[in-house]
């Protein structure tokens, strides 16, 4: 049976994310924790790995129980710790002096900083998917855990077939309900991808022709019984969700099965 088998939040939208056995829903249908907080320029845009590649190679690790966070430039051995709240003024500080730009870091404790604010819940992917889009490339370059931290999901589900997620979408305007655990989601869209993707997560290296590897060979994979029409091209990848308000307190843990 489809079940659980990975949570990963990200604390800090574009930064490294943390892998958790259980995780809480929010009152605002979001992970707790996930993309909470977000860097913001002074015109109020977001500052992401899409519009700045050097966020790659800052290297993230949390204590979310203690609200800290721990960061390190790639290749470097200097490591700095800062508590989320308390010490937030120095965190701003050191990543405006790394990024090169002032910025603001915003906190929405319940609803994040989505990607797509009309698919607010998790997104979610089949490990077998992950493993059927690693195989296109170099294995010697792109190994699974690369792919993983290229997509940036949430969830993965495991003992099920490559891209199983993409039946859990419809027609536009149409949704698909599934529960994983006892948390009710609602399937909406594959997940257009950007330019995060083709790029080393660890370095922000672009992969060549990563994109066109990547669309020429969904298209050929794309499952049978797939609502074509949801792709006006073939870089998507992965589910966008909604969680509805309802589901507030509810705690997704791994193992947890999943019903369609």
């Amino acid at each position: 049976m489809a079940n659980l088998s990975r949570i990963l939040v990200f604390p800090i939208k574009s930064l490294d994310p943390i892998a958790l056995d259980e995780v809480a829903i929010t009152s605002g249908g979001a992970l707790k924790g996930d993309r909470e907080f977000a860097m913001f320029d002074q015109n109020g845009q977001y500052i992401n790995g899409k519009r700045n590649p050097k966020i790659h190679l800052i290297r993230a690790s949390y204590d979310l129980g203690d609200r800290l966070v721990s960061l390190q430039i790639q290749n470097q051995s200097e490591v700095v710790t800062f508590h989320l709240e308390q010490e937030r003024a120095s965190l701003i500080d050191w990543l405006s002096e790394f990024l090169g730009k002032p910025l603001e870091l915003r906190q929405n404790v319940t609803n994040g900083f989505p990607d797509d604010p009309d698919a607010w819940g998790a997104t979610v992917v089949s490990e077998a998917s992950l493993k059927t889009v690693q195989s296109w490339y170099d294995n010697s370059q792109i190994d699974l855990e690369q792919i993983r931290r290229r997509f940036r999901t949430n969830l993965e589900i495991a003992d099920t077939e490559p891209f199983w997620e993409d039946q859990l979408f419809a027609k536009s305007g149409e949704t698909v309900p599934f529960t994983i655990g006892d948390v009710q989601f609602i399937g909406t869209n594959p997940c257009q991808r950007c330019p995060v993707p083709t790029r080393d997560p660890f370095t922000g290296e672009v992969y060549p022709e990563f994109q066109k590897t990547f669309t020429r060979l969904r298209e050929a994979n794309l499952p049978n019984n797939v609502e074509r029409s949801r792709f006006n091209h073939f870089y998507r990848f992965a589910l966008n969700t909604r969680i509805p308000f309802t589901e507030a307190g509810k705690v997704l843990r791994l193992g947890d099965a999943v019903t369609i």
